[in-house]
């Protein structure tokens, strides 16, 4: 994780966390996980405050959270205390079996990466996926070079050609740009299922 990206996720937390579950429903996300994701072991990547969590578990899904952050996994685990939240960040998410999950999560995560870090982290959610699982994945599209907000949060800027190659072998259900619902932000979503 780009190290004032992630000092400005723990500075910030508290804010940050009270933004997010002010924004309107991700209801367009929440369809795209009701088709594409199945009944089993979920992991939302880049979890932040929980709220994804929460509406994976009230879905139906047994979902788990993990966050680079531990300010904002505080938040999540206050506002969410029967909720499982753990720390981890790409590109290693150290300490999690290989092939554990049926689905996973990573929604506007991986633009807060190193360009040299991205493949290697879709990479490793791939492999925490079982066979025939689904990764839904997605980021901020951004025009030109790599720019930081006034948090002095990354955002990469990168063609979706970078996914895809790490993505060869497997079956993409999704690739779209879409307006998002939520932070009303050009975001490219996908959806990789894992050969089986």
């Amino acid at each position: 994780m780009d190290v004032d990206t992630l000092n400005a996720y723990n500075v910030y937390a508290k804010p940050f966390a009270k933004h997010w579950h002010e924004q309107p429903q991700p209801s367009d996300l929440y369809t795209l996980l009701n088709t594409f994701f199945t009944p089993g072991h979920t992991a939302d990547i880049g979890c932040g405050a929980g709220r994804d969590v929460a509406w994976l578990n009230n879905a139906g899904f047994d979902a788990v959270g993990y966050d680079a952050s531990d300010l904002l996994l505080d938040h999540a685990r206050y506002r969410y205390p029967d909720l499982r939240f753990e720390l981890a960040s790409l590109p290693d998410l150290a300490n999690i079996v290989s092939e554990r999950f049926q689905n996973i999560l990573c929604e506007s995560v991986i633009m807060h990466l190193e360009l040299r870090l991205i493949r290697p982290s879709v990479a490793r959610m791939l492999d925490l996926l079982v066979p025939g699982g689904a990764l839904y994945i997605s980021w901020r599209v951004m025009e030109g070079s790599a720019k930081r907000d006034q948090h002095r949060r990354l955002y990469s800027a990168f063609d979706k050609s970078l996914i895809l190659q790490e993505c060869l072998g497997h079956r993409v259900l999704l690739d779209r740009e879409d307006l998002s619902n939520a932070s009303g932000k050009r975001i490219q979503r996908m959806v990789i299922r894992k050969r089986g």
